[in-house]
């Protein structure tokens, strides 16, 4: 049997006995959360995705939301009481992250992003995020994410 490769996120659940599943799957290169979602048959609401951002502050914030929404910047930027956000540009994901686009996940990045993480995710018994490489994920409560990241529920998305 293949020794699983635990991720930092993977390592910081288990040091923390928090429950959750591991899920690989066949991935060279980035590609979205929704073709993902589609090629797993899963569901696009209990699906999320990690973007990270820079407020006016130079601080760096981490948004948890479903992957087919989009985030409202003006609520996000509330939420953290910034002015403004701007995305981490692709290139600084890593350096920001420590992980690389397509891994990202809000938990064990570099260093601790106050983390929020959209009211959806509450609805749900599991969510599903990276796992902190390209090919995996993590399956587990969304009070449990909420937990390992020292983050808060909050309305981020952009209403239809």
């Amino acid at each position: 049997m293949k020794k699983e490769n635990k991720t930092n996120a993977m390592r910081i659940l288990d040091t923390m006995k928090l429950p959750y599943e591991t899920v690989y799957y066949e991935c060279d290169e980035f590609i979205d959360g929704v073709h993902i979602a589609d090629m797993l048959g899963q569901p696009y609401e209990s699906s999320f995705k990690t973007l990270v951002m820079q407020g006016k502050s130079k601080n760096y914030f981490v948004f948890v939301l479903p992957i087919a929404e989009e985030v409202d910047m003006k609520k996000a930027a509330r939420v953290v009481g910034e002015k403004s956000l701007e995305m981490v540009h692709v290139k600084d994901i890593q350096s920001v992250t420590g992980y690389i686009r397509g891994g990202v996940t809000s938990i064990g990045m570099k260093k601790k992003y106050p983390t929020i993480i959209d009211e959806t995710a509450q609805l749900f018994d599991t969510i599903i995020v990276s796992g902190g490489m390209l090919g995996t994920q993590i399956h587990l409560n969304p009070e449990d994410l909420k937990k390992a990241v020292d983050g808060e529920f909050a309305d981020i998305v952009m209403d239809h």
